[in-house]
């Protein structure tokens, strides 16, 4: 992904996307996604589904088309961000930050709601999602549902700025089944068997 990436999977290709039975994905939909109209529209993606469903490959697969198509596209750990973000405050940074940050036409937040989110960090996702609204997209990751996601947030003034702002214009794709990395283990153990 042509990105400053910090952490993730950096060699997902949409070719390589496994639609095998029993995990919810709809070629379809998928096709009609990585035609890349909703990043020019500024809409978002949800990607959720249990861990190793293939989430953050599947979100990186999503980073690397967009690229394709010309756009920059950035891959961030929601955990890592806000505590990148208050390092930048600390040093004098923020503004450069956020330059970047609004910058890519797809900013990926991968493992939204693995971490506790802290007042500031409430503050600081509400300026990152703001500053997107209606021109830049958001692909998300997470473990946990939509529904969930304002509880996550927290503190409901700014829950509800926040999941105004990204829900209303948002594709999702539910994935479902067993850990892909089971599943690869299984595998590679049947192969050397």
């Amino acid at each position: 992904m042509a990105s400053a990436k910090s952490g993730g999977i950096t060699n997902a290709a949409p070719e390589d996307i496994d639609y095998h039975s029993g995990r919810g994905i709809d070629k379809r939909q998928i096709a009609s996604l990585l035609n890349g109209d909703w990043i020019q529209r500024g809409q978002n993606l949800f990607i959720t589904g249990p861990t190793g469903a293939g989430k953050t490959w599947l979100s990186c697969a999503f980073g690397h088309q967009a690229v394709r198509h010309g756009h920059l596209a950035l891959y961030r750990r929601l955990p890592r961000l806000l505590e990148e973000i208050e390092i930048a405050r600390e040093d004098g940074s923020l503004q450069r930050l956020r330059a970047q940050l609004g910058k890519a036409r797809l900013l990926i937040l991968d493992d939204w709601g693995v971490a506790k989110i802290t007042s500031r960090g409430r503050q600081d996702l509400l300026e990152i999602v703001d500053d997107r609204v209606g021109t830049l997209s958001l692909l998300i990751t997470s473990q946990m549902p939509v529904a969930e996601w304002h509880a996550f947030i927290g503190e409901p003034t700014i829950a509800d700025a926040i999941m105004d702002r990204i829900v209303h214009n948002a594709h999702r794709i539910q994935l479902q089944g067993e850990s892909m990395r089971k599943r690869l283990a299984k595998l590679s153990t049947g192969e050397s068997a």
